[in-house]
This record gives structure tokens, sequence and C-alpha cells, in this order.
């Protein structure tokens, strides 16, 4: 090969390879200790909501655990494309109870300085009985924890943060319906 023909090929080769070394750069996932330091999450609440309830032909309820929370921006940047990962499970057991994964700030950034929407994740998975009265005593009944994870653009998933969930139910039953003996009956008028 002659002297011109290499430097063609070499001009021609690095001119192909800079987009791709320049994509790489700018594409660089940041680090734990950078997304714990460019987040603040705030707890806004934790407790059980119905998955699922009827009343007939065979009763049943099922309670999932949920946290309400937001973050904070506390880097310089815009945040975008943050997702949420929580796992619902008792201290003392191995398998989870449940999880959600949450691709919650997308097309709305949250700037620099600023709150995010409320977030909040849902199990997948909880508790069941056949009403309200029946959690007292469901053994399944214990105390929760959830941990949240975080995971933006291509980074690990990094623990956030991890709180107890509330006993506290967030579910009203549907009242029985009136037989004509229990109705206030009106006076007869003569």
């Amino acid at each position: 090969m002659k002297y011109g023909q290499k430097s063609i090929s070499l001009t021609l080769g690095l001119a192909l390879l800079a987009p791709l070394l320049l994509f790489q750069a700018g594409c660089k996932s940041m680090t734990d200790q950078e997304i714990k330091a460019a987040m603040e999450i705030e707890l806004l609440d934790t407790k059980w909501v119905a998955k699922e309830y009827k009343v007939w032909p065979n009763a049943k309820l099922t309670l999932v655990p949920t946290v309400t929370f937001r973050v904070k921006n506390l880097s310089s940047k815009p945040l975008t494309y943050v997702n949420f990962n929580g796992i619902f499970k008792n201290k003392d057991d191995v398998e989870n109870l449940g999880d959600q994964f949450l691709s919650a700030i997308r097309n709305k950034p949250v700037l620099p300085g600023e709150w995010s929407d409320p977030i909040t994740l849902k199990s997948n998975f909880g508790v069941e009985g056949k009403r309200l009265a029946d959690f007292q005593s469901n053994p399944q009944w214990k105390t929760y924890f959830v941990k949240v994870f975080v995971q933006t653009k291509g980074s690990r998933h990094v623990l956030l943060a991890e709180w107890p969930v509330s006993r506290k139910i967030d579910f009203k039953e549907d009242q029985p319906a009136h037989q004509g003996t229990d109705r206030k009956q009106e006076p007869v008028k003569k």
C-alpha cells in the first residue's frame, strides 16, 4: 500500500471511530455516590390499599402495601429518565412480599432545587383475608419494610431509602344493604 492510501485509510478509520468514542463518553452512567448526592428523598406516606375486593359469591379482600414519596433535585442539571424500584418484604423473610418498578421521571424533568410530583409505588402482591377484621388475626399481617432503589441513565440500582410500612389501611368495606325491618318507619297520616 502506498503512503497516500495509508493516510486516507487511517483518516477514514478515525472519522468513523470518533463519533463512537464521543457517544460513549457522553453516555457515561452516574456512580452510586453521584446518584445519592443528586437526590434528596422525602417520605410522604405508607399505607395498605385494596388490590382486590369482592363480597359475593366468596368474600375476598387483598391488601397491598404502598409508599408515596417525592424527590428533590440537588444537582445543577435537570433530573430526567429516573426509575424507581420498591421492594416490599418482612425484615425476617428471605423472599419479597412484592415489588414495583416505575419509570417515574420521564417527560417532565425535575429542575435543580425543585421537588418532583408525588411518586407512589404499590406492591404487586399482598395479604389476603375475607374482610378487614380478618387482618388482625392473620399471621401474614406483619410489619413490612420497603426499600426504594433508584436507577438513571444506565446506572446500577442504588438504595436510596428504607422505611417501615405503617399498618394504616386506606379502605372502607361496603356497608350492608338495609332490610325492610331496619328502616325507620314514617308515621301514618290520619
